[in-house]
């Protein structure tokens, strides 16, 4: 799977190991966030990653920040993105199973490296159930999305 990895100056060194952990399960991941603590503006790597993930350039995208709020509500803002804040892997499942979520978020304040990880995997192994009432809500998002 290809996967885009975007952070803010909070989390570089999550963004690292998470990237390392990526790749041992095999996956192919692109970095766009930064990879020092120097002061940067989340929104900007937030809708960079949304971009390219709305754009089919990955499979998904995951985003950190020091909440994982900010940097969601930037991607969020790109038409086509389904982002959301994870701070532990029942909500990690959920979202896509339910939603399809196509980026998750989270917040290396608000999460430690292990949980992350549990996020992440639990995030990747789950699948969208389709159909029915979960199909109509997106569908219904993405009226929303058209209606400006």
């Amino acid at each position: 799977m290809k996967i885009i990895i975007g952070n803010d100056h909070a989390s570089p060194e999550m963004k690292k190991q998470l990237v390392r952990y990526l790749e041992e399960l095999g996956h192919e991941v692109v970095n766009f966030g930064v990879d020092t603590d120097e002061s940067c503006n989340y929104p900007e790597i937030g809708e960079k990653v949304g971009r390219a993930v709305a754009a089919g350039q990955a499979d998904c995208g995951i985003l950190i920040c020091g909440t994982g709020v900010g940097i969601s509500i930037a991607a969020n803002k790109v038409k086509g993105v389904r982002a959301a804040v994870c701070s532990e892997t029942t909500t990690a499942r959920l979202v896509k199973q339910h939603n399809n979520a196509n980026i998750i978020a989270f917040g290396s304040r608000v999460v430690g490296l292990e949980t992350a990880k549990d996020i992440v995997k639990t995030y990747l192994e789950a699948e969208f159930e389709g159909g029915g009432r979960h199909q109509l809500r997106i569908d219904m998002l993405h009226e929303i999305e058209n209606r400006d």
